[in-house]
């Protein structure tokens, strides 16, 4: 029985007041709880062979500065409640070409392996004075036996060094065509076919018909869902919105905002799970710090996501409960 489970099944008469308070200390699972005080952000979700939900996420360094990040994490849980840590699974010290900016990573399975996709770069940004930022980004590809790793880096370079590139996202069809889109420098909204063997782009990168509305935005997520193909993403890099096609490449039609702003950059994931569709993203919070100033850092969070009928997305609100009465609700459905 789930720890959920139980905490419904003792709530007596007369002792709801107490059991419902320590219930609810319970089933408050956002942000999630990874068993220690790390800081996670940009949560790839995905659920591979062996049934498990796997997160694969970037690591913010307790109180870091500007973004400095060294190493990409995972975690596995049958419930989402229960996670173990398998991270770090690929850090910059493993990598020729870049030694920093450990951003926003995804995940894919195919031909056997596993693979990670991740941004790295170099070079410093001077906030005072861009014209003197010499940070640089691009697109690697790892590759592991485990969906733990340890990931290697596979080709020892990025898939291409201009445009300036983070933030990529991993689509694989029905038909195995694995799909690549990221945010760029004067870049957004653009799509590469992945080679069968996932180590290089085949063609050109295509720029994507967004049907004439292209805010600003950050890293893209793209699922399908009944024969229909969502692309998601924070616009304005804050609030989640969505487009919709019928095909990986569009055209596409926009459909609205999902999730409003908290303040922060957000950076998510859609993905079903035992019947469940859940939306991992992070917020800022000033919790379990160490920085004087308390800073607001990231945490990686998770709700319930819902359709309507005609396919679109239901509003999300952030709630502190997330998803831990998740196999509650698995076996009531």
């Amino acid at each position: 029985m789930s720890i959920s489970t139980l905490c419904r099944a003792t709530l007596k008469p007369l002792l709801v007041t107490t059991m419902a308070f320590l219930c609810a200390q319970v089933l408050a699972q956002n942000p999630l709880d990874f068993g220690s005080s790390i800081k996670t952000a940009d949560p790839s979700g995905h659920v591979w062979q062996d049934g498990r939900m796997y997160l694969y996420t970037s690591h913010d360094q307790e109180c870091q500065a500007d973004f400095w990040m060294k190493d990409w994490y995972a975690f596995s849980s049958t419930d989402l409640v229960n996670w173990t840590d398998h991270g770090p699974i690929l850090t910059v010290d493993d990598l020729s070409w870049a030694d920093n900016y450990a951003w926003a990573p995804d995940a894919a399975y195919k031909n056997g392996k596993y693979y990670l996709i991740f941004p790295a770069g170099t070079g410093h940004k001077d906030r005072v004075n861009p014209e003197r930022s010499t940070k640089w980004m691009g697109i690697g590809i790892a590759v592991s036996d485990s969906p733990t790793g340890p990931f290697k880096d596979a080709i020892g370079a990025p898939l291409w060094t201009e445009p300036y590139a983070n933030d990529p996202s991993l689509f694989i069809d029905d038909d195995g065509q694995a799909y690549l889109y990221f945010h760029g420098k004067n870049a957004d909204y653009q799509v590469a076919k992945m080679a069968d063997d996932m180590r290089s782009v085949e063609g050109d990168l295509v720029k994507m018909d967004m049907g004439g509305y292209e805010p600003k935005m950050e890293g893209p997520w793209v699922f399908k869902r009944q024969g229909l193909y969502y692309f998601t993403m924070p616009e304005n890099n804050r609030e989640l919105a969505y487009y919709t096609a019928t095909s990986p490449t569009g055209p596409w039609q926009y459909k609205g905002v999902f999730m409003q702003s908290e303040g922060g950059n957000n950076h998510h994931s859609i993905v079903e799970y035992q019947g469940q569709w859940v939306l991992f993203y992070h917020r800022w919070l000033s919790r379990n710090t160490q920085c004087a100033n308390r800073q607001k850092q990231r945490h990686s969070a998770a709700e319930y996501l819902y359709f309507n009928e005609d396919g679109t997305i239901q509003e999300v609100k952030r709630t502190e409960e997330g998803v831990g009465d998740f196999m509650n609700k698995v076996l009531n459905d």
